[in-house]
């Protein structure tokens, strides 16, 4: 589920300052992320509760397409906090993390110095070349990576996307920023955040995160919602969408998660698709026709494609 646009009495708010206080009670959380089209149980509205007012990262974890990435954009959302996203994958380290120097604007810079004959009115020999290393590493040529951006520009929200995805070595680096909220660039010094971000850590568990970094966390599974509360969702998300026809949808969703054995059921975000494309195609009502045409929407390999559909006609009349 993405964040919906914010509505017109949000969008004057004043910029939270301090995050310990920007919600009065779990039920705020839910009031608050409402506005924005994210629709929060109990559960996950306390943790958020929580993470805010602990300073403490949370951790989410649960099927793809639950909510866990859209509930750090909702936040930053109704917050009116800058949103620092950091998408993991194989491979990835602490320098694409955290920062990294711009290589070809030094250069340019080096040509411009050799041009002029001396670094800022420098003699010449050491010294030119002393000022000149210098003003290399220079504030002017640091690029921000999203966890050094996320330090700076607290308080925000950071959104560490699908953690899993990295390595044990990753994960150790992150757990030391998640500890200090600081970090040290060998040429400017340490930099630390003046507050912590509230930082939302994702995971789909394609493998299990080490428990340090779990006890550093406040931890929620997110779990597909039931019928009325996925029914509540597509309606927020929705309105154009007809009541039976969200109806229809929902339930079919609800059933295809608990019967057909696919290989990834529909999430949430599946779910909206699929409404949404019946409404674009112009349907009234979900018939094993329409369902089949519009089937792409809602299941993404092609196994589980040819098991709906051998079972459409159970599905939509169950």
């Amino acid at each position: 589920m993405q964040p919906a646009a914010p509505d017109e009495t949000d969008a004057t708010a004043e910029p939270v300052r301090d995050l310990a206080s920007a919600f009065d009670d779990a039920d705020d959380v839910a009031r608050v992320l409402a506005r924005t089209g994210y629709l929060a149980d109990d559960a996950l509205s306390t943790v958020t509760f929580l993470a805010t007012r602990l300073a403490r990262p949370l951790l989410l974890e649960g099927e793809p397409g639950t909510g866990k990435t859209a509930l750090a954009e909702a936040v930053a959302q109704a917050l009116d906090l800058p949103l620092v996203r950091l998408q993991c994958y194989e491979g990835i380290d602490a320098t694409q993390a955290l920062y990294d120097w711009d290589f070809p604007r030094q250069i340019l810079h080096l040509r411009t110095l050799e041009a002029v004959g001396r670094p800022d009115g420098a003699a010449g020999g050491d010294d030119a070349v002393a000022a000149a290393e210098a003003q290399l590493f220079d504030e002017r040529f640091l690029l921000a990576r999203p966890i050094l951006r996320a330090l700076r520009e607290a308080p925000c929200v950071l959104l560490v996307d699908e953690v899993d995805r990295a390595d044990d070595e990753f994960e150790a680096f992150l757990l030391e920023v998640l500890s200090t909220w600081q970090v040290t660039v060998p040429e400017l010094g340490t930099i630390a955040a003046a507050t912590p971000p509230l930082v939302v850590l994702t995971s789909n568990r394609t493998r299990e995160l080490h428990d340090a970094l779990k006890r550093r966390c406040l931890y929620h599974w997110i779990d597909h919602p039931g019928l009325a509360r996925e029914l509540d969702i597509v309606r927020s998300r929705l309105p154009e969408v007809s009541e039976a026809l969200a109806t229809q949808v929902v339930s079919a969703v609800q059933r295809l998660r608990e019967t057909a054995g696919l290989v990834k059921p529909p999430g949430v975000a599946e779910t909206l698709d699929w409404a949404r494309a019946l409404d674009t195609v112009g349907a009234t009502r979900l018939d094993a026709e329409t369902a089949a045409a519009t089937l792409g929407a809602a299941v993404k390999y092609r196994e589980d494609a040819e098991r709906v559909r051998a079972m459409l006609d159970r599905v939509l009349t169950a």
